[in-house]
């Protein structure tokens, strides 16, 4: 017990002390919430794979889907890295950090109003990034309360508020920068702790390829797959899993939805500059292989733990997928365990830092500035942004003091929800001149009120398939609807295109020809 708190309070002490060494650099609001455009290759690419794996992934994830599709939910882990984080910086990456200059934009909602010239949409889209990131939240401290539980003899109610007095300082007082610097500390003790724990969890099973052939001679059951398949052996540990179908579903849920979270795209518009692009698209890939493909890789193992107290119910057979992940590392030696709650400790506040910032910056600047009819002050906005980091940080401990049932659910909600609304729109938006006002309001439309619908009445049972089939369908209605309604006005969307066209002078090492 002694090594597990030492190492979390040298944990939460360098994180405070990243705040108060960055509280010069958050003195205005284009600072505060971009770190002024300046933030470097490495510390972006940790900041983007820090936000995008946190205990829902670790904890939830991990487990649930390791327990359904075995060691073939890696493949979810290489889909987060190569089209979640590879594709995403190759496709998005220069252009948004283009556009958002030169549309002045701060956040995605902004983007919405000033390239779509709509005040309502700007407004509408602030609401729906408050609301949905609200779920999001409460699954990282879900995933916390878990790992706690198991790590320490204590109420998680405790720890889950020192973390969140901590996140909320180091937010307030040093800003977008202040959560950069720490997502890269954070983002090393992850790579150094999924390593250490997947060699340890395999050890104690005898190594890896005894492991598998344990895991080959599991039979399947009717919670993972269809009747035609049920009692058929080694599918956990083939290639595709037990229901390859439902693993595409949360690999496209869980990689492409990336691209319309506004916390994920909110780390391309801090972009410093060309080289930050390129090498943070490989480093931010190389982490996502190591951290996500790590973590389903070890939830893959999970039915080897079967047995563990508290996983399977006797009487009714569920299976508390959230205390997988948990059971397989209360095993480990003390310092290991300690590790790993630093790990997903490191991994929830980067998270949590990023929905915080979030959260606030689109409440005052696509909420409340608009609605004011006088000019807000730069000063009033910044400490307007810094209250609601406050006040969101309070609604999120609330939350957490009664988390929901499974983290995956929750999740599939809120990032359905989020990139069914935001996905289309931003990505068409930055490539083409005729997408229009009421596409935007289509793809609103269609996340949102396709995901409150199916929650109450629910024409596709898992929310992860629903929230992949919402974006997937954005990306198909929003083209429609513009070709059928008005453009906006092409004067000024050829103005915003003109950031593309720019010439600059490049090195020869660049220049492969005239």
């Amino acid at each position: 017990m002694a090594v597990k708190i030492i190492l979390l309070v040298v944990f939460l002490a360098m994180m405070l002390g990243v705040g108060i060494y960055s509280r010069n650099k958050a003195k205005n609001v284009n600072d505060y919430v971009l770190g002024g455009r300046t933030v470097g290759p490495w510390i972006s690419a940790f900041a983007f794979g820090t936000s995008y794996f946190s205990s829902v992934v670790f904890i939830g994830y991990a487990g649930q889907f390791g327990w359904k599709f075995g060691v073939a939910s890696t493949w979810i882990g290489l889909g987060n890295a190569f089209i979640g984080s590879l594709l995403a910086w190759l496709i998005l990456g220069r252009r948004t950090r283009l556009m958002s200059q030169q549309l002045d934009a701060k956040t995605m909602p902004e983007y919405f109003g000033k390239r779509f010239d709509s005040k309502a949409l700007r407004i509408a889209g602030s609401i729906i990034a408050f609301v949905f990131l609200v779920p999001y939240t409460a699954g990282v401290y879900n995933g916390l309360s878990r790992l706690f539980g198991m790590a320490f003899d204590i109420d998680y109610r405790i720890c889950v508020i020192i973390m969140a007095a901590l996140t909320g300082a180091y937010v307030v007082i040093g800003g977008y920068m202040a959560t950069a610097l720490n997502d890269f500390i954070q983002g090393i003790i992850m790579l150094i702790g999924i390593c250490l724990v997947i060699g340890a969890v395999l050890a104690g099973k005898g190594g890896f390829t005894a492991a598998l052939q344990s895991l080959s001679q599991i039979p399947t059951d009717n919670s993972v797959t269809t009747e035609a398949l049920q009692g058929s052996q080694g599918l956990f540990a083939s290639f595709f899993g037990p229901d390859p179908l439902a693993l595409f579903g949360v690999i496209v849920l869980t990689s492409l939805g990336t691209w319309g979270l506004p916390q994920m795209v909110h780390k391309f518009y801090a972009i410093k500059d060309e080289k930050a692009v390129k090498t943070g698209t490989i480093v931010s890939t190389f982490f996502a292989i190591i951290i996500a493909g790590g973590c389903y890789f070890l939830g893959g193992f999970g039915r080897l733990f079967g047995d563990a107290p508290g996983i399977v119910d006797a009487e009714t057979g569920k299976v508390a997928y959230d205390s997988i992940v948990p059971a397989m590392l209360s095993t480990l030696p003390d310092i290991l365990i300690g590790i790993v709650v630093v790990l997903v400790f490191s991994a929830s506040m980067s998270t949590l830092s990023s929905l915080v910032l979030t959260s606030s910056s689109t409440l005052t600047l696509d909420l409340i500035k608009p609605l004011k009819k006088k000019p807000m002050k730069d000063k009033t906005q910044l400490r307007l942004m810094q209250l609601f980091v406050v006040a969101f940080i309070v609604i999120s401990v609330i939350l957490a003091f009664n988390p929901p049932t499974f983290i995956a659910q929750l999740m599939g909600y809120s990032w359905g929800a989020l990139a069914g609304a935001f996905l289309a729109p931003f990505l068409y938006g930055l490539y083409s001149k005729n997408i229009s006002k009421a596409a935007v309001w289509a793809s609103y439309i269609l996340g949102v009120g396709f995901t409150i619908f199916n929650m109450f009445v629910p024409v596709i049972k898992s929310p992860i398939n629903a929230g992949a089939v919402t974006m997937v369908a954005g990306l198909i209605i929003v083209p429609i609807v513009s070709a059928l309604t008005p453009k906006v006005d092409r004067t000024k969307v050829d103005q915003m295109f003109t950031c593309y066209d720019k010439t600059v002078v490049v090195p020869e090492t660049e220049n492969l020809g005239k």
